[in-house]
């Protein structure tokens, strides 16, 4: 992207998720977990594994990121661990993720929390441009991932 593109591209705004858009949110879930092809075939085996509890929501543990009126990702805020981080895929790498990270990492410092995460390991750039630091290695659901924090 030419430097003159970028710099016209709009800063997301970000707010906690409300009640109503739980339905929206866990599609943009969808599409941003199918465009990744090593999940792609776990999650449609399993497509329970996408949900957003109303719950996480209504406990403002929900952060979304919103460009010009529309959800461009949101992030998931646990108990110092970033719970889940999803992004439109035709907003990766625009900076939209980065940006959820660092609010979450704001709650999580003003809680007097380390944040941690466990990453999927095609995330791992990702994750280490944003500042964490692999600890160590997770089992999930659907295999290894990485435990890491910041």
């Amino acid at each position: 992207m030419r430097p003159e593109a970028m710099s016209k591209r709009a800063e997301p705004a970000i707010r906690l998720a409300r009640p109503e858009e739980r339905e929206a949110l866990e599609a943009l879930q969808w599409r941003a977990s199918l465009a990744n092809e090593t999940d792609r075939p776990h999650l449609e085996a399993n497509p329970d594994a996408i949900d957003l509890p109303a719950g996480q929501i209504a406990g403002g543990q929900v952060w979304v990121a919103e460009i010009e009126g529309r959800l461009a990702g949101f992030a998931a805020l646990i108990e110092g661990e970033l719970d889940g981080l999803f992004v439109e895929p035709d907003l990766w790498r625009s900076g939209v993720g980065a940006v959820l990270v660092e609010t979450v990492t704001h709650e999580a410092r003003r809680k007097g929390l380390t944040l941690s995460v466990i990453a999927n390991p095609a995330a791992l750039g990702f994750y280490e441009r944003c500042g964490f630091a692999v600890e160590g290695e997770a089992q999930t659901r659907f295999g290894p991932a990485l435990r890491m924090s910041k």
